[in-house]
């Protein structure tokens, strides 16, 4: 899911089905399209290797909501999305939900706060994010403590995926081990939020470590 620009509080927000694209538009930049859909498998189904409760920051289209909802492995998911015309529009989607998935419209920056300590085996992060929470360090320095404090040991951290051979930023940081599969992918030639429309990306497992 792209990250670039944007108001915070009130985007304007739609969904465009054009030429066999599939579009989530946010403040009229693509934050999630339908070619993603392998990866996003992928990604979910390596976050249900470690356990049955997760949890999901940033719904889009839903394409890792709904499979890690109906993997064998969950007992629970929920799904926390600021924007409610987002959980709309994918409500109209899918009409019939698993009993495992719960959508929550909140902001992350504030649910964080009261997730309770080791309680999640999982959670796949993939927010619409304006640039300047992206880029604020000073942000992640107090938010990813509190995330890392919501996993068990040894549970663990998928952030939506990167086109680009390198650790994702500011996540590294706070993990000692990292596990990166290597997918190819070929997008849209209208996608803009990759680097190139086809080539490799790179779903990255952060764990965190049982003795902390």
């Amino acid at each position: 899911m792209g990250n670039s620009g944007g108001t915070v509080a009130d985007p304007k927000i739609c969904f465009v089905e054009r030429e066999g694209e599939v579009t989530l538009f946010i403040d009229d930049h693509q934050a999630m399209q339908g070619w993603e859909q392998d990866l996003m498998v992928a990604s979910a189904d390596l976050l249900c290797q470690y356990g049955s409760t997760f949890f999901e920051v940033g719904l889009g289209l839903g394409l890792s909501a709904v499979r890690i909802a109906t993997h064998p492995n969950t007992r629970r998911h929920i799904v926390v999305e600021k924007y409610g015309q987002v959980i709309q529009l994918f409500k109209e989607r899918h009409p019939n939900l698993p009993d495992t998935l719960e959508i929550i419209e909140a902001d992350f920056f504030d649910y964080v706060q009261v997730l309770e300590p080791s309680s999640l085996d999982g959670i796949f992060f993939d927010p619409w994010l304006p640039r300047e929470l992206a880029d604020n360090e000073d942000l992640w320095q107090r938010v990813m403590p509190l995330v890392i404090r919501a996993l068990k040991p040894g549970g663990a951290f998928i952030p939506f995926f990167t086109t680009r051979p390198e650790l994702k930023w500011p996540f590294y940081q706070f993990f000692d081990r990292i596990i990166v599969e290597k997918r190819a992918f070929t997008a849209y030639s209208t996608t803009e939020y990759t680097h190139g429309t086809s080539g490799d990306a790179y779903i990255q497992c952060f764990v965190r470590s049982r003795s902390s």
